[in-house]
């Protein structure tokens, strides 16, 4: 069978067996159709044609590509396209597909990811940016609360846009989120999150959140009964952007950063980082490692009780 007709074998399983989202069936199907497209041109149809030597241009073949501007693939980029690469190879071994083994297909070394997030006074500044610069009281209301959200629970902007009303439980303080792969855990808000939601919910005229857009947590505009879509994620990351500006914060700020904000704050005071793992919704503890780099105050404590000590 050809490569063609088993890509579309391996993404109907990846979808239908597996559960993978929308987003990850396209990437997929984007990684993978370069693959397909790069070994079309050196004549390989079959799986019994992939050999390392095909891998190795193939990855020369990532490593010098630009696209039309003339930017490079980044190293991260270049292992998503092996990372697709290596479960096609696993799917088709599990059907007794004769090709190269996904194991002999390693994953190029990269450099650790810099992560940015916010200091506290910064976070502060953020926070309160919507109280001295939104003038629109219901959107005033309803930023807050986004913000406040946002770093009280470590949400993915795509998860906070897709929250339903009746998915919080605001006395409790708690609720359960379904993330990445399906993945679901449980959320926590602070004392002040919570009473920005029901502060925004009870300005809200459509009670009843029983259909339509009223069933969204957080919405575009209100006009009595009648309100406005739910937000997008571009229209949280503009907001972010925005506030972030008025507050005076040079940096780049998106919704990711307070999710990277939400992390570094609890390893900061004490954390354990299998915690942090779970809150994130991380599958892998090496994901999370990312931040203890930055956040490891025993280590500063260890330094400054023993460096230059001469007694």
């Amino acid at each position: 069978m050809d490569l063609n007709n088993l890509l579309r074998q391996f993404l109907e399983h990846t979808e239908v067996e597996k559960g993978r989202s929308q987003k990850t069936l396209e990437n997929y199907q984007h990684y993978l159709g370069r693959f397909m497209d790069f070994a079309d041109k050196h004549g390989v149809k079959n799986p019994d044609d992939i050999n390392q030597d095909l891998i190795h241009q193939y990855r020369l073949f990532l490593n010098r590509f630009t696209d039309d501007k003339g930017k490079a693939l980044k190293k991260i980029t270049q292992n998503y396209h092996i990372i697709a690469l290596r479960a096609f190879l696993k799917f088709l071994a599990k059907r007794d597909i004769d090709t190269l083994s996904s194991e002999k297909v390693e994953l190029a070394k990269q450099e650790s990811r810099e992560v940015d997030f916010l200091t506290i006074e910064e976070l502060e500044r953020l926070l309160a940016a919507p109280g001295l610069y939104e003038k629109n009281h219901f959107k005033r209301m309803r930023d807050e609360a986004i913000l406040h959200t946002l770093f009280s629970t470590g949400l993915r902007v795509s998860e906070l846009v897709g929250l339903d009303r009746d998915n919080i439980d605001v006395e409790r303080g708690e609720f359960s989120i379904r993330g990445k792969g399906g993945k679901i855990r449980i959320v926590f808000l602070s004392e002040e999150a919570k009473e920005k939601i029901k502060k925004y919910l009870s300005r809200r005229k459509d009670s009843s959140a029983s259909s339509g857009q009223a069933k969204a947590v957080f919405v575009s505009s209100r006009k009595g009964k009648n309100i406005g879509a739910r937000l997008t994620p571009r229209s949280i990351q503009r907001m972010v952007s925005r506030y972030a500006r008025l507050a005076g914060i040079v940096k780049k700020v998106t919704p990711h950063t307070i999710r990277h904000s939400f992390a570094t704050d609890l390893l900061m005071n004490g954390a354990d980082i299998r915690s942090v793992q779970t809150m994130l919704g991380h599958s892998s503890i090496t994901t999370t490692q990312i931040y203890t780099h930055i956040t490891n105050k025993q280590l500063k404590e260890v330094h400054k009780a023993f460096h230059s000590k001469r007694n």
